[in-house]
């Protein structure tokens, strides 16, 4: 799943109610997520609307099939701060006024990333200003008397060589040892299954009563792929390899079938992966961004890397490296050229700056950048993520071991994962999952429309009803459902997203502006994230003459 990060909303991800997050995905430091709407404040006015959107996935479940109280609520309930920019609300000019030589607007992996390498290079005058309460964007965190969980981006895929910036910061945070892993941090075994046909089966490729034809569509995939990989243009960064090419101009899923690939479980491979690290469906991906989600990565460690909070360790250490220099709570609200210089204006101070790395979304550039052109084609995917805490584990098939990564064939969501699976315990009683649901069957506006409409009550009915498949006896296990509705939560690569102008544009930067978001890539994963955001410093220390 994202590893936005991982993210890769894969399960990963940032919205308009996160506008300034950044990339990298979604969780809170020490205790539990503020709760904007408890249940027992919930009204159920939008469940006839909503209860039309399910009907249609045979999910809605009509009646509560246990008396169980169930607590829970909405967290991050920040869109109308969003809504501010959005709508250019009037704002007081505050009175304080500060010298800061370069400002970073986006506390996620990549305005974290742009911190860390100004650190590097022994340059400490910045200040990083995030809109929520914590930074971290898409590698937010949770916790609970149970455990550490993630509220977006759960993982890295060990990263290839060629990842020098990823290897150098693992590096830093003792995941890499003379070029060795720690195992400590690499993820346990069982990693993956899939509910297919009523049962479990080990990995995520569907085996089950797969015929002999399916069989051999696999391994001709394989054969593409490999022969994809070998043109070195799908590399992690993409920017170290990728070439204008005609795979833009369609659409995965007609890829697929052009090329004689019309096995149903290799096309539902196909659209879970583009669901999984875009939250789109593969007929809403560009083929080159479908074949970059297979052919981009070498295999060569076994892997991913990940954590009971998911990339929440590392955002915290890159928080901690950052230090005060992050100023939470603090929503740019325009900025404006100045001469050769600019300014930065928030809620709190008035920020005279040399020059602004631009990491929270880049569709907010022209709703807060003076004279900045509209952001056209860039399409962002809206996830509703949810963290269960169950106070046992569900009762398991004769046979079926758990995993961290599980997944049920035909669902609209993309299953869970299990927070506790890195534990050396003997014997796990507790558990925090995390459910990830990419709205991706709809066009963007639409799918954001339905998700905030939907209240707690029908969203935790929804997902009820969808794991009930797998695990029947689910309702008596589950005594709290905490759920983000996350209305921008990842880029999306759609067909065209490679010559896209707009990116093209805003990725060149120039003149004290910089912008580091992964949506500068059209990828939404860590590496992205970290890349862009390590750029943007490198040319703004550059033009300073600090590099």
């Amino acid at each position: 799943m994202t590893e936005n990060g991982a993210t890769s909303p894969g399960k990963t991800g940032n919205s308009p109610e996160q506008e300034q997050a950044g990339q990298g995905a979604s969780r809170r430091p020490g205790g539990l997520p503020h709760l904007a709407i408890t249940q027992h404040e919930q009204h159920s006015e939008s469940f006839s609307y909503s209860r039309r959107q399910f009907v249609s996935s045979g999910l809605l479940g009509l009646a509560q099939k246990s008396n169980r109280n169930i607590a829970g609520g909405l967290v991050f309930e920040s869109q109308n701060l969003g809504h501010l920019i959005r709508d250019k609300q009037p704002y007081s000019t505050p009175e304080h006024h500060e010298r800061m030589p370069v400002v970073i607007i986006g506390g996620g992996i990549a305005g974290l990333s742009a911190a860390w390498r100004l650190g590097k290079r022994g340059f400490k005058d910045y200040a990083l200003l995030e809109l929520e309460q914590d930074a971290g964007g898409n590698a937010r965190w949770g916790e609970n008397e149970i455990t550490r969980y993630p509220w977006a981006a759960h993982y890295v895929p060990v990263p290839n060589k060629s990842s020098v910036l990823v290897r150098e910061l693992f590096d830093e945070l003792g995941l890499l040892k003379n070029g060795r892993w720690d195992e400590r941090h690499l993820c346990h075994s069982p990693q993956e299954r899939l509910y297919l046909h009523g049962r479990w089966q080990e990995g995520l490729e569907p085996e089950n009563a797969a015929t002999k034809e399916d069989r051999k569509q696999y391994k001709a995939f394989e054969k593409r792929i490999a022969e994809f990989r070998a043109t070195g243009q799908f590399t992690v960064p993409l920017e170290l390899g990728a070439k204008p090419s005609a795979l833009d101009k369609l659409n995965f899923r007609d890829w697929l079938k052009q090329n004689q690939f019309t096995s149903p479980y290799l096309n539902w491979y196909a659209d879970y992966s583009c669901r999984d690290d875009y939250g789109s469906s593969s007929g809403q991906t560009s083929a080159w961004a479908g074949i970059h989600y297979f052919a981009s990565r070498e295999h060569e460690d076994k892997g991913p890397l990940t954590w009971p909070e998911g990339n929440g360790w590392i955002a915290k250490r890159l928080i901690e490296k950052a230090g005060a220099r992050v100023r939470k709570s603090e929503m740019a609200r325009r900025v404006e050229r100045v001469g050769s210089k600019w300014r930065v204006t928030t809620a709190k101070s008035v920020y005279n700056t040399d020059a602004v790395i631009f990491a929270a979304p880049s569709f907010l550039a022209p709703h807060l950048i003076d004279g900045h052109p509209p952001m056209t084609g860039f399409d962002y995917s809206p996830w509703l993520t949810a963290n269960l805490t169950l106070d046992r584990m569900p009762a398991e098939q004769q046979g079926a071991e758990r995993a961290w990564d599980n997944v049920i064939y035909s669902s609209p969501s993309l299953g869970y994962v299990v927070a506790t699976h890195q534990s050396l315990a003997s014997r796990i009683d507790k558990s925090v999952w995390t459910y990830y649901l990419p709205l991706s069957g709809e066009e963007p506006a639409a799918a954001r429309r339905r998700l905030l409409a939907t209240d707690w009550g029908a969203w935790t009915e929804f997902i009820l009803a969808d794991l009930e498949r797998a695990h029947s006896d689910i309702r008596q296990c589950v005594s709290r459902i905490d759920v983000f509705r996350n209305g921008h939560a990842m880029v999306r690569p759609s067909v065209g997203f490679l010559s896209n102008a707009a990116r093209r544009h805003v990725a060149k930067g120039g003149g004290g502006l910089e912008f580091a978001n992964s949506d500068v890539s059209g990828i939404s994963i860590f590496e992205q994230a970290q890349y862009r955001g390590v750029l943007a410093a490198d040319r703004v220390l550059a033009r300073m003459g600090s590099g």
